[in-house]
């Protein structure tokens, strides 16, 4: 059981290794990539903007109740911005794009391996690699930072809603608060470390996918481990990534 699991890491490591030398080196599958930064991303904006408008009332409401003890409520629109932009925003939206995305991607390859159009492609002469996993895996990349940023905006809008319905804050003097205590070290690294998330959804799930077996039952195994699999490891990269933020950045 061990030396198996110790195998598929290690197929899984060769995988994203030659994903990382494909992306670089050209000819570039421009066409394909723009078609599934689209499917990929733009697909995904509703999920994240009610999302986190959601998750910016709920993380307002609980500021309030905690800070209010304390008489603190004028903190409270900067508090939630950094807690939305340094960890909430980015961790929640990948764990919810490695649930559509990854189970997206995985469910697609696993039925194009299983109807063997993988091979066709192969036939005719197209690198079915580039064409079908590189290209997503770099969607992925791209739209991971997009997809943030949109939901921590939208995160603030959340907070401002729930907290002009309690105090009447007008809308300049709430994003005066909120943005006082953001700085360079705050946002950028943050939002970055997503493309480091977009890479772990888009090749776990690619690679589970075009090692899709058993037909169709083999397909659902496969979109379903892809988001197990991708969430999993995203926790465990978050956790690297914030030591490794606040090693650059100590301050």
């Amino acid at each position: 059981m061990l030396l198996r699991v110790l195998a598929v890491v290690g197929e899984g490591a060769r995988f994203a290794g030659r994903i990382l030398r494909e992306t670089v080196r050209p000819p570039y599958e421009g066409r394909e990539t723009a078609r599934q930064l689209f499917e990929l991303g733009c697909r995904s904006v509703p999920l994240i903007a009610a999302s986190g408008f959601a998750v910016g009332i709920v993380l307002s409401m609980h500021t309030r109740a905690s800070l209010a003890r304390f008489g603190a409520e004028a903190l409270i629109p900067a508090g939630l911005a950094i807690a939305l932009v340094r960890e909430t925003g980015p961790l929640t939206a990948g764990l919810l794009l490695s649930g559509r995305i990854g189970a997206g991607i995985g469910a697609e390859l696993g039925a194009m391996k299983v109807t063997e159009q993988i091979d066709a492609l192969e036939a005719l002469a197209v690198d079915s690699f580039r064409y079908l996993v590189v290209t997503r895996v770099v969607a992925c990349m791209i739209a991971l930072p997009i997809l943030t940023t949109l939901m921590n905006a939208t995160g603030i809008l959340g907070g401002f809603t729930a907290e002009t319905v309690i105090t009447g804050v007008p809308l300049g003097t709430y994003l005066r608060q909120a943005f006082s205590s953001i700085q360079f070290s705050d946002l950028v690294p943050a939002t970055l470390k997503t493309m480091v998330f977009g890479f772990i959804i888009g090749s776990v799930a690619s690679y589970l996918g075009v090692h899709t077996t058993r037909g169709t039952e083999g397909v659902g195994q496969a979109s379903t481990r892809s988001v197990v699999a991708a969430s999993i490891l995203l926790i465990v990269a978050n956790v690297v990534l914030v030591r490794l933020i606040f090693f650059l950045y100590p301050a």
